[in-house]
């Protein structure tokens, strides 16, 4: 089997109740798939007001399909910022066109300007995938080229939300080495949540205004109608 394709699911077994045996993680082999501390989890994922120190990027990604399922944890390294690793690993699968893909991937930081443009870019030419963002915290929100870049995720059909209780126990139960435990949840969490919700969606609505207001300009500057054309032929 290609190692660089989506394995398809075990079929019919005694593995796990149904009847069907697990779904397996899909690994690159030269990059195998390690579990997050409960430490670095809480320590990068946290979604604090003033995160300082916490200079790397996570991306905690699942790709679901018809027949296949895959899972990988992506951080910068090298001056390659997590996004760019996630796609890269998503362009060497090389899902099948004729499939449509879930993409849910749950991120530390929000994409920066550059990291929003190539995704975009990736995900324009891709109409089989759907990419949901969920990240803990908003990369440089009150900057206004990172604000564009969240905007236009948006407008490509990226959604982006901000992670909230579920999102952060779905990741910890997914992606932590956790060993039985239950996700620890820290003071403040749902508050923080709500607040950088809030930032977030003052943000994607001002796109929607300025979409709402170039569309009217449009119109406007558009070819005159033909009424308005025998009006100033007069």
């Amino acid at each position: 089997m290609d190692p660089q394709r989506l394995r398809q699911w075990p079929g019919p077994g005694p593995a796990s109740r149904g009847g069907y045996g697990q779904r397996p993680r899909i690994r690159n082999p030269e990059e195998w798939f390690h579990e997050l501390s409960p430490r670095t989890f809480s320590f990068h994922f946290r979604n604090l007001r003033f995160a300082s120190g916490r200079n790397r990027s996570y991306i905690c990604c699942q790709v679901e399909g018809k027949n296949c399922f895959f899972q990988g944890i992506f951080q910068n390294q090298k001056k390659r910022h997590a996004e760019i690793r996630f796609i890269d690993k998503i362009n060497s699968l090389n899902p099948d066109q004729n499939q449509c893909y879930r993409i849910i991937c749950y991120v530390t930081w929000s994409p920066c300007h550059n990291c929003a443009k190539e995704l975009v870019d990736f995900i324009s030419n891709r109409h089989h995938l759907s990419l949901q963002l969920f990240a803990s915290r908003l990369y440089f929100h009150w900057v206004r080229c990172y604000q564009r870049g969240l905007q236009r995720l948006q407008a490509k059909r990226v959604s982006v939300a901000v992670m909230k209780g579920p999102e952060f126990k779905d990741c910890w139960e997914k992606f932590v080495d956790h060993q039985g435990r239950s996700f620890p949840s820290w003071e403040k969490l749902e508050q923080y949540s709500e607040s950088i919700s809030r930032r977030l969606s003052r943000i994607l609505r001002f796109a929607n205004q300025n979409n709402l207001e170039d569309s009217f300009r449009d119109l406007r500057l558009g070819s005159p109608s033909p009424s308005s054309s025998r009006s100033d032929s007069r």
